[in-house]
C-alpha cells in the first residue's frame, strides 16, 4: 500500500541539499534556512517560497536536490494555493511521482494492466470488505492519480480526451472512499484515505502543474522535447 514517505525519508544530506540550492539564490535565505533546519523548523523551510524557487531550477533544469524534494516542494506549494494545507496530503500526492519513477513499481500494481475497467475488476477481485481490498484500492487510486496528474496527455490519448482524465480523477476518489468506508469499519487510517478521496481533484492538480516546471506541458511533443534539451546546455 502506499502512503506518504516524504517527511519519514527525509535525511540531514537532503535538507542540507536543499539549503545550497536555496544558497544559489540568496545567501542570506541560506542562512535562515540552515538555522530553520538545527532548529527543528523543517516545514518552514519546505513551505519557503524561496525553496519553490530553488528546486524549480535555473534554466529549465531541476535542482540538484532528492526526487522526494523536486516534487514536494512544488505539490505542497500548489496544494496551499488551492487552500488545501494538509501536510500529509501534499506528502502523499508528491510520494506517487517517487514511487512510480520505477516502471517495476507501476507493474506491482493490478499485475502491470491500466484502465479504469481492470482497475475495477482488481479491486473486485479481493476478498469483499477486507484490508487486501482496502490496499488494493488504494494502490490502484494512487496509479490513476500519477497518470492523470504527471502524464495527462497519455491519458488523454487513450479516449475521451478530458472527459477520461475526468474519469481517472473521479475513479480515483471513488477507490480511497471505498478504502476509507473498509478501514472505517476496522477501526483504523480511514480518516486519512477519506481526506484523500476529498481532495482528489486537488491532488490531481498539484501533481500536474508540478510536472510542468519539469517536463511541459506536452512531454511527448517534439518542441517540448527540444526546449528541455536546449534549456539543459544553459
Amino acid at each position: 500500500m502506499i502512503t506518504p514517505l516524504i517527511h519519514r525519508a527525509l535525511t540531514r544530506a537532503d535538507l542540507a541539499r536543499l539549503v545550497a540550492e536555496i544558497g544559489r539564490l540568496d545567501h542570506d535565505a541560506a542562512r535562515a534556512a540552515e538555522a530553520s533546519v538545527e532548529a527543528g523548523a523543517v516545514d518552514a523551510v519546505l513551505d519557503s517560497h524561496v525553496a519553490l524557487e530553488a528546486v524549480r531550477g535555473r534554466g529549465a533544469a531541476p535542482a540538484a536536490v532528492p526526487l522526494s524534494l523536486l516534487w514536494y516542494v512544488p505539490v505542497r506549494a500548489a496544494l496551499c494555493a488551492r487552500g488545501v494545507t494538509d501536510l500529509e496530503l501534499a506528502d502523499y500526492a508528491a510520494t506517487l511521482p517517487v514511487v512510480f519513477a520505477s516502471w517495476r513499481a507501476v507493474r506491482t500494481v493490478a499485475r502491470g494492466e491500466t484502465g479504469i475497467a481492470v482497475w475495477w475488476q482488481y479491486v473486485a477481485s479481493l476478498p469483499d470488505g477486507t484490508v487486501a481490498q482496502a490496499e488494493g484500492a488504494t494502490d490502484v487510486a494512487a496509479l490513476a492519480l500519477w497518470w492523470a496528474g504527471c502524464f495527462p496527455e497519455w491519458v488523454m490519448r487513450r479516449a475521451a480526451g478530458r472527459g477520461m482524465l475526468r474519469a481517472y480523477v473521479t475513479f480515483a476518489a471513488e477507490a480511497l472512499a471505498l478504502a476509507a468506508r473498509i478501514f472505517g469499519a476496522r477501526g483504523a487510517g480511514a480518516a486519512f484515505w477519506a481526506r484523500a478521496a476529498g481532495a482528489a481533484e486537488a491532488l490531481h492538480a498539484a501533481l500536474a502543474e508540478a510536472r510542468r516546471d519539469y517536463l511541459g506541458r506536452d512531454v511527448h511533443s517534439t518542441e517540448q522535447r527540444l526546449e528541455r534539451f536546449l534549456g539543459r546546455l544553459n
